[in-house]
C-alpha cells in the first residue's frame, strides 16, 4: 500500500518504522493542518493527527476518494457528520479508540463480563486507566469505550470522573512516567472482587493494529471498526 500519514507524532514515526516490513510504503506525511496531500498518490491514508485537525484530515481524504483509518481521540462529537460524509461519497473508513489488537479483543471481553454482571447487583463496577504524563486527554478514549461497553448492558445511568455520583460508573485516571497505557475493569463485592487488566508494554502494538485496520479496509465501503476487522461481530 501506499500510506499518507496525517500527523507525524510518536505513532506516525511508529507506523513508518512499521510499513516497510509489511511491505508498504509510506508517500506522503502531513503533520500541519492545511498542508498539501498527494490524494492521487495515496491507497489510504492514516490520521493521528490532533482533534483539532482530525476531522479535517478526515473529510479530505474522503472527498478525494482515499479510504482513511483514524486513531486521533477528541473529535467524536463531530463523527456523524464523518460518518454521512463517508455514506454520501461512497468512501471507506474505520475509527478506534485504540488499535491494539489485544485491546479491541479486550474490549469484547469487557462486553461479555458487563452483560454477565447486569443483574448481578451486589457488584460495583468501575475503570482505572493509567498512562503516560504526555498523555493530555483524560479519561483516555480506551477508557471511555470500555466504558460505554459497560453503559449499554448494565443499570448504569452514565460515567463520570473520579467516584461519580450514584448511578454512575466511576472511570479514574492515572497519570504516571512513561506507561503506555494499562486498563483495569472491576466489579466488587462486599465478598470479592472480579477483574480484567490489559497492559500494553509499548505503543507498538497500537502501530501494528492501525496498519492491519488499513490493510483490511482497501477496496470495502461503508464506516468499519475494529470488531469488523477481527471478526468479532
Amino acid at each position: 500500500m501506499k500510506i499518507g500519514l496525517f500527523g507525524y507524532g510518536k505513532m506516525g514515526k511508529m507506523i513508518e518504522g512499521l510499513a516497510p516490513g509489511r511491505g508498504h510504503e509510506i508517500r506522503a506525511r502531513i503533520d500541519a493542518p492545511g498542508d498539501p496531500a498527494p490524494f492521487d498518490q495515496l491507497d489510504v491514508a492514516i490520521d493521528f493527527s490532533s482533534p483539532e485537525a482530525a476531522f479535517d484530515n478526515i473529510a479530505r481524504c474522503l472527498e478525494a476518494g482515499v479510504p482513511v483509518v483514524s486513531g486521533t481521540t477528541g473529535w467524536l462529537h463531530r463523527y456523524d457528520a464523518i460518518c454521512r460524509q463517508c455514506e454520501e461519497t461512497g468512501g471507506a473508513f474505520i475509527y478506534a479508540s485504540n488499535f491494539s489488537l489485544g485491546v479491541n479483543l479486550f474490549f469484547s471481553l469487557n462486553e461479555y463480563l458487563a452483560d454477565l454482571m447486569s443483574g448481578q447487583d451486589a457488584y460495583s463496577a468501575s475503570i482505572d486507566e493509567t498512562h503516560h504524563t504526555e498523555k493530555v486527554d483524560a479519561p483516555s478514549g480506551t477508557a471511555i469505550t470500555l466504558a460505554e461497553g459497560i453503559l449499554e448492558r448494565t443499570p448504569y445511568t452514565g460515567w463520570s470522573s473520579g467516584s461519580g455520583n450514584a448511578g454512575e460508573l466511576p472511570v479514574h485516571s492515572h497519570r504516571e512516567g512513561t506507561v503506555p497505557g494499562t486498563h483495569l475493569v472491576t466489579y466488587a463485592s462486599a465478598v470479592d472482587q472480579i477483574e480484567i487488566r490489559h497492559t500494553a508494554h509499548n505503543r507498538e502494538g497500537f502501530a501494528l493494529g492501525a496498519l492491519v485496520a488499513a490493510e483490511w479496509l482497501i477496496g470495502k465501503k461503508g464506516v468499519f471498526t475494529m470488531k469488523d476487522v477481527l471478526n468479532l461481530r
